[in-house]
């Protein structure tokens, strides 16, 4: 009988020419071979899992451990432990390529000049010298420009917006022009006048920022993924997921350091500078495999922590410099808000809440890492925001 199972092991073809007494443990092998393939790749408990995928032990079961690389791949679209892990970082993926896509078409680098030939006709319902004075007291930088500067420009996303709101109505409606009207001329001089208005500043800051952000939600999602398919590939993600931490982090500070002190090469180049050796040196530290085991999260986390910190010192010195203007007050606000966002998730990722409370219970949805990564999202999306009033102050005034 063990020479017919070993038979049927080696060669299905071999196990047809036995009788019929004989052909029950081929039958028997193929059940079990059924069996073992269906349960192979079954969820295990964390006392189960080799020592490289113990991470925290409040979270109890539903993990994947040591499977093919196909059934990593389709366990994106099944239910376990790490499934909303990859999945709320992959979407905050998608969310901030959409945002960057927008962004840049929103706020083109270059304006028609062809379309100034009719900016005579647009303002034959306003009073030019009025407007002129009006236009210098909104953009004081407006009277240092000469006829050098009309050079392309970025497009009037924001000059609409500026004359709405900064250019009284009464110098657009002498003749008690109808209100659409009115809105329509606006919209006119708005595209006529950009040129003249505002000068191309560089937007490498602000697209290194989403460029970091995508990098570091990719990575995430990509490591929550694919770690569990080995030790080897555990090793090699998770230093991706580092590398992708440190980059947002560094990245953050560019629009506010570039656009803080553009005026100012030497406290920009020493901010710059020294965030992204900070960045690097942390991404180095966290190579060392040591760093890798549990018992090393609250180092991880303090010194991503110190490289959010170090933000105090630039926020500081632009609020001194620039302390009575509104771009420098809602900026700070868009940053605080940031920072809180990242503390706050920094904080539950290290403390392991609300798990540690009830070891079990939030296996599949609710537990610490998720919550870090949404508040990563909101703190990543804040800035954004700053990152978009930066532009709008550079854009009107330069330096």
């Amino acid at each position: 009988m063990g020479d017919v199972q070993e038979t049927c092991e080696a060669s299905r073809g071999l196990c047809e020419g036995i009788n019929e007494n004989e052909r029950e443990p081929c039958s028997k092998q193929g059940k079990g071979k059924r069996f073992w393939k269906k349960v192979k790749y079954q969820l295990v408990e964390y006392h189960s899992l080799p020592w490289y995928l113990r991470d925290n032990e409040f979270i109890l079961g539903h993990y994947r451990s040591e499977w093919p690389m196909k059934q990593v791949l389709l366990s994106m679209f099944t239910l376990h432990n790490e499934t909303l892990n990859v999945w709320t970082h992959l979407i905050g993926f998608f969310l901030f390529l959409s945002l960057t896509i927008y962004t840049a078409m929103k706020i083109p680098k270059v304006v028609d000049l062809h379309s100034l030939q009719h900016f005579p006709d647009v303002l034959k319902h306003a009073d030019l010298h009025k407007l002129q004075s009006e236009l210098l007291s909104c953009m004081p930088s407006l009277a240092n420009m000469s006829t050098m500067d009309l050079l392309p420009s970025p497009s009037t996303w924001h000059i609409m917006e500026l004359l709405t709101n900064c250019l009284p109505e009464r110098l657009f409606h002498a003749n008690h022009t109808d209100v659409c009207v009115l809105h329509s001329v606006k919209e006119d001089v708005a595209n006529m006048i950009a040129p003249l208005m505002v000068r191309p500043i560089t937007r490498w800051p602000f697209f290194a920022f989403m460029g970091g952000a995508m990098f570091c939600l990719l990575s995430s999602s990509t490591c929550h993924l694919l770690a569990c398919h080995s030790e080897r590939m555990a090793y090699i993600m998770l230093r991706v997921d580092y590398a992708g931490i440190s980059a947002l982090i560094s990245t953050s500070f560019y629009p506010l350091v570039y656009y803080s002190f553009m005026c100012e090469p030497f406290f920009c180049n020493l901010y710059l500078g020294f965030i992204t050796l900070l960045g690097i040196a942390t991404v180095l530290v966290l190579l060392i495999p040591i760093f890798q085991t549990p018992e090393y999260r609250n180092l991880r986390t303090s010194l991503f922590f110190g490289m959010g910190f170090f933000g105090v010192a630039p926020i500081m010195h632009k609020l001194f410099l620039f302390w009575n203007r509104p771009e420098a007050l809602h900026t700070t606000g868009y940053e605080i808000l940031m920072g809180l966002f990242y503390g706050m998730g920094a904080l539950i990722y290290a403390t392991r809440i609300p798990e540690r409370w009830m070891p079990g219970k939030f296996d599949i949805a609710g537990h610490s890492h998720q919550l870090f990564h949404v508040l990563v999202v909101a703190g990543a999306y804040t800035h954004y925001r700053a990152g978009l009033v930066y532009l709008r102050w550079r854009d009107l005034e330069g330096c």
